[in-house]
């Protein structure tokens, strides 16, 4: 894997990599890992995890579809904060938490 985008989000005290095999096809797996600036101890193993994220062409529908399904949903679809991007979070079974970011591209 390799490093694909990078965004600094100062306003929030972050930085977003996206790292994958290829160079942003449509339909690739990619993992998105945050670093939140002034963590420089560094992250404990077993602490560091924070969620998943899914990109889905229509946010508040899977929303819908996983409430509809008896799943539970921590945040309704909206825009990220310091950001335009649309996203939601629901919890799997075990209270794992699933980020749902809003890909039209993928319809």
């Amino acid at each position: 894997m390799h490093e694909l985008r990078r965004r600094d989000v100062p306003e929030g005290k972050y930085t977003l990599v996206f790292i994958g095999f290829a160079s942003n096809v449509k339909g690739q797996a990619e993992v998105e890992l945050t670093y939140n600036w002034g963590e420089d101890a560094g992250y404990d193993i077993g602490t560091g995890f924070g969620h998943l994220a899914i990109g889905v062409p229509d946010v508040a529908a899977a929303v819908e579809t996983v409430r509809a399904g008896g799943g539970k949903v921590t945040r309704e679809a909206g825009p990220v904060k310091f950001g335009t991007s649309v996203i939601a979070f629901v919890e799997d079974p075990d209270g794992y938490k699933i980020e749902l970011i809003q890909k039209p591209e993928l319809a």
